[in-house]
């Protein structure tokens, strides 16, 4: 029973975790754990400490992205860079904050989350 109870503790807390996010099409941004980011601009990825965890998808994507080297001002569109970013993303293949799938044209919120 004690088992069962830790168990069921854990998936509680994993939900409520991945709860956390919200993404707004009105202001083109995603909020992590209390925190806003833009979904357009100058981008890094890293390994460890990232601001948001993105899972690379090619069907139900949260969030459509176009991967560009000029107007970046657009909503979700994104420059890579590998100094001063707006926003630092992980990689991941489970438990992402958002799903991304890339496009090369009409980059858009495709779900919002609140």
């Amino acid at each position: 029973m004690r088992k069962i109870f830790t168990l069921l503790l854990l998936l509680f807390m994993c939900g409520f975790a991945h709860a956390q996010v919200t993404i707004s099409k009105s202001d083109c941004s995603v909020t992590v754990k209390g925190k806003t980011f833009p979904l357009s601009g100058k981008v890094k990825i890293v390994e460890s400490f990232p601001d948001i965890k993105v899972q690379i998808v090619e069907s139900f994507p949260d969030v459509e992205i176009k991967l560009t080297d000029s107007s970046w001002q657009k909503c979700c569109e994104w420059k890579m860079v590998e100094s001063f970013p707006d926003v630092k993303i992980q990689i991941v293949n489970s438990f992402p904050d958002i799903k991304v799938k890339f496009v090369n044209s009409f980059p858009k919120v495709v779900k919002e989350k609140k």
